[in-house]
């Protein structure tokens, strides 16, 4: 009797067995038809196991459903460790943007084994993410003494190494990226910005020509050669390169202010308020746009709209406004309110103390609007204290004001300092 029931026990396990092979093969001959939906309705009509769970969470991954794709492989893994269930979780893990669970399984992973680059490489990138960029830098110092041949690796040391500013060691990454593959595009641009942050205008021009070589269209290197146009005065040009990339990714803030400020600078005017306003449609917190509008209707004697202009530039600024405050003095010295012009040019040096120009206009109006000459003389003073060789014309001309001041009050029996 013993031995029927364990026979019966047997034959109803391999049925059992059979069907759910059966079960797995239409499920598969779904998968291959697209048909994930149906797919999933039988999985789930299934008993609970590590096989049923892991392909449930598997379809849910090639449909990026990351949250679903998680939750299952957690399931699979609680019924059965499993290197490849540990992988696809951590890989859900990052697309879910839940790095430190990721971090959590990939380094549970390299502890058991520690020669899988893949995840090394991704453990690595994650580092950087969270940034932790000492252990970035230990992982993928580690990954290029096993392969010193893989771009990549250097260019995510360059990466670790900016996020510690140590620019020398970062600049080193980025060269052997580019060593190790020409075209290596990300290293290229990086490098490109690292010399034009050091002022190396030969290499800065090298390594963004040698990346417009590998891709013509690449934007950032694009503007990196538009802003060096643009120092250099070559406005067609800058104009040529900025319609082109506006034909790549239209209407960015970007590409419409130095359009504006091109043409602007070519005494295109038409043209440079057309992109201004444009540019101003994009972002409305953009000041510098709207001193740009005002500079062209004072170019154009247009003076009560310079006016509106200047005043909605002070007024949306966050940043030093000095060279707003100071055009709008230059505006009500043009409309004969001379009370504001003085007013406007105190506070474009207030705003900036660096700013000589309005220092010297404070000191010169001073002097014409005040009866009490000392007033301009300490402006005079604090000119030549500060910016005496900054401006030969100007500091030859305040030297002149000193000595005249200091004569006058001196008939007057007062002697300056």
């Amino acid at each position: 009797m013993k031995n029927k029931i364990l026979l019966i026990v047997f034959v109803v396990g391999i049925i059992k067995v059979e069907a759910q092979v059966s079960a797995f093969q239409t499920i598969d001959s779904l998968l291959n038809k697209g048909r994930y939906q149906t797919a999933l309705t039988k999985l789930h009509e299934l008993d609970t196991t590590f096989q049923s769970t892991s392909k449930i969470a598997a379809i849910y991954a090639s449909i990026d459903n990351h949250k679903q794709a998680s939750k299952y492989y957690e399931q699979a893994l609680a019924l059965q460790d499993d290197y490849a269930v540990k992988v696809n979780l951590g890989k859900a893990y990052q697309k879910e943007k839940k790095l430190e669970k990721a971090i959590e399984i990939y380094e549970g992973i390299i502890n058991e084994d520690a020669e899988n680059l893949l995840i090394q490489y991704q453990l690595g990138k994650l580092y950087a993410k969270t940034k932790q960029p000492t252990k970035s830098i230990e992982t993928f110092k580690s990954l290029t003494q096993i392969d010193s041949t893989n771009a990549n690796y250097y260019y995510q040391l360059g990466i670790g190494y900016a996020m510690l500013n140590k620019n020398n060691l970062k600049i080193n990454s980025f060269l052997e990226a580019y060593k190790n593959d020409e075209e290596h595009i990300k290293s290229i641009h990086q490098l490109a910005l690292a010399y034009t942050f050091l002022r190396d205008k030969d290499s800065a021009t090298i390594f963004i020509n040698k990346g417009l070589e590998v891709d013509p269209n690449h934007i950032a290197l694009n503007k990196l050669k538009i802003n060096n146009l643009y120092r250099k005065e070559k406005y067609k040009e800058a104009i040529k390169l900025l319609d082109k990339i506006d034909s790549i990714e239209p209407n960015e803030h970007y590409t419409q202010k130095m359009l504006g400020r091109s043409y602007f600078n070519l005494k295109k005017y038409k043209k440079a308020k057309e992109y201004f306003n444009k540019a101003l449609k994009i972002d409305r917190s953009d000041f510098k746009a709207y001193k740009y509008l005002g500079d062209i209707d004072f170019e154009q004697r247009k003076f009560h709209k310079a006016q509106l202009n200047y005043t909605l530039a002070t007024f949306v600024g966050k940043e030093p406004r000095d060279e707003e405050y100071y055009q709008l003095a230059r505006v009500y010295k043009e409309l004969g309110n001379s009370k504001e012009e003085l007013s406007l040019y105190k506070k474009a040096f207030d705003e900036n103390k660096k700013n000589y120009q309005a220092l010297f206009q404070l000191a010169l109006k001073s002097e014409v609007y005040y009866e009490d000459k000392k007033i301009a003389y300490k402006y005079y003073k604090t000119y030549i204290n500060r910016f005496e060789r900054k401006d030969v014309s100007y500091t030859e001309y305040v030297k002149t004001r000193l000595e005249a001041i200091k004569k006058h009050y001196f008939l007057q029996g007062e002697i300056l300092d």
